[in-house]
C-alpha cells in the first residue's frame, strides 16, 4: 500500500471528547499565536461558537498574525456574509472550496470534509468537530453533538501544513510560507496522516482495511454515518468470524441525516450474523469517528460511509501508542453503556412497517449512491 505519509516518531497528542472540552484548549492556543493560524472547517455556521473564534482570528491579526481559513462551499452555508465580511475586513485570507452552482452539476458533490487548525505550524487540532453551536452551546433536541478531537504536537504537524497547503495551493495558486521553525520532537508517539480525496485517493480506507484483515483481538470502530463499502463490511464479517472482537457504534436515534439511520439497517443482518457486535447510541447525536484496530488507532474526519469515500476531502490521524489506544478503547467502552446494543433475535423480530421504510431508504440510497 503506498503511502502519501510516512509514520513519524517523537509526538505527543490528547484526545479531547467534546466540545466543552476542546473548544477552549482550541481558542486558548489561537490566542498564543505569534506566526499564523489556519483554518480549514467543514460545517461552519454563525453563532456563539464561529464569533468566539471569529473574536480570535481577529485579535491574531491585531498582533500581526497571518491568519487563513479554508470553507466549504455547501458545508459553510449558514455562515452568514456579516461574519465573513468582518473577518476580511481585518485582514483575514477566506478562501471557499467548491461553491455551489447549478451548471456543476454532480460536481457539487465533492465536498472538503476535513476539521483542521494549525496554530504556528506547531499545534495541531484535528477531528470530526465544525464551527457550530451544536458542538457545544445549543439546547436543542440531540445537542450538544458528541465529538472527538486531537490536539498534536511534533513532526507529525508538518504533514498536516501539507495538507493544508496543497488545498490552499489548489484553490488560490499560492503557497504558504514556512513557520521560523519547524515542528519539533514533543514526546514518543508514532503518528501518521493518512487522507482521502474522493475517489483518486482513498488512504484512510485503505489503510482501515489493512489493519482489520490483520486484527488478531479487537476491532472497535465508531462512525456517524454507516454506510460502508463491500469491502469494509466483508473484512469486518471475516474478523468477527475468525474471533475477533468486532464492535460498530453508530448513531441511534438522533442524527441530521434520519435517511442515514434507516438505509444502514440494511447492512444489520449480515454483519449481527457473521458475530459483529452494534451499538446505536442513544443520548444525542454520536458525530464522533474512530477506530480501535489491536494496538492502533485513528481518528479524524472520516466516516468510511459511500459518500465519505467517492466525494470528499478527509484527513486522519493514526496512533500507535499503548496509552492513547488505551484511552479511545476506555471512551468507546464508555460510549457502549449508552447505547442499545442490537441483537441478532430481536433483529429478526422487528415490525414489518420498519422492515418497509428500511427498505426504501436503502434502496434510494443505493440508487443514489450505486453502492452494492
Amino acid at each position: 500500500m503506498r503511502k502519501r505519509f510516512q509514520w513519524r516518531e517523537g509526538n505527543a497528542i490528547d484526545l479531547m471528547v467534546d466540545g466543552e472540552t476542546f473548544f477552549p484548549v482550541m481558542l486558548e492556543e489561537m490566542r498564543k499565536a505569534r506566526h499564523s493560524l489556519l483554518l480549514e472547517f467543514y460545517l461552519v455556521a454563525s453563532g456563539k461558537v464561529a464569533t468566539r473564534f471569529i473574536d480570535e482570528m481577529i485579535r491574531a491579526l491585531e498582533r500581526g498574525v497571518m491568519v487563513r481559513m479554508i470553507i466549504d462551499g455547501f458545508g459553510a452555508l449558514k455562515f452568514n456574509q456579516a461574519d465573513r465580511k468582518r473577518l476580511e475586513s481585518a485582514g483575514a485570507q477566506l478562501v471557499v472550496y467548491n461553491p455551489l452552482h447549478a451548471t456543476k452539476l454532480t460536481r457539487n458533490f465533492a465536498r472538503d470534509h476535513r476539521k483542521l487548525l494549525v496554530v504556528d505550524q506547531q499545534v495541531a487540532f484535528i477531528g470530526g468537530t465544525g464551527l457550530s453551536d451544536v458542538y457545544w452551546l445549543s439546547e436543542s433536541r440531540g445537542c450538544p453533538w458528541h465529538e472527538l478531537m486531537c490536539k498534536v504536537e511534533g513532526p507529525v504537524v508538518s504533514d498536516l501544513v501539507s495538507v493544508y497547503n496543497a488545498l490552499w495551493d489548489r484553490c488560490t495558486h499560492q503557497k504558504l510560507p514556512s513557520a521560523p521553525m519547524s515542528a519539533m520532537p514533543a514526546g514518543d508517539t508514532a503518528m501518521r496522516v493518512a487522507t482521502v480525496q474522493g475517489m483518486y485517493q482513498q488512504e484512510i480506507k485503505a489503510s482501515f482495511l489493512h489493519r482489520v484483515n490483520h486484527a488478531h483481538d479487537k476491532v472497535w470502530m465508531m462512525t456517524a454515518y454507516f454506510l460502508p463499502s463491500f469491502s469494509v463490511r466483508s473484512a469486518l464479517r471475516r474478523a468477527a468470524r475468525r474471533g475477533v472482537d468486532v464492535r460498530l457504534i453508530i448513531a441511534g436515534p438522533y442524527t441530521d441525516q434520519p435517511w442515514v439511520f434507516h438505509a444502514s439497517k440494511r447492512y444489520y443482518r449480515a454483519l449481527l450474523k457473521a458475530g459483529v457486535k452494534i451499538y446505536e447510541y442513544q443520548p444525542r447525536f454520536l458525530h464522533a469517528k474512530a477506530a480501535v484496530v489491536d494496538d492502533w488507532s485513528s481518528v479524524g474526519s472520516c466516516n468510511l460511509d459511500h459518500w465519505n469515500l467517492r466525494w470528499n476531502l478527509e484527513a486522519n490521524v493514526e496512533v500507535r501508542d499503548a496509552v492513547f489506544v488505551s484511552q479511545v478503547t476506555r471512551i468507546l467502552g464508555d460510549d457502549m453503556n449508552h447505547c442499545r446494543e442490537i441483537t441478532y433475535d430481536a433483529w429478526k423480530q422487528r415490525p414489518w412497517h420498519r422492515k418497509v421504510r428500511e427498505y426504501i431508504w436503502a434502496w434510494l440510497a443505493k440508487l443514489a449512491l450505486k453502492i452494492r
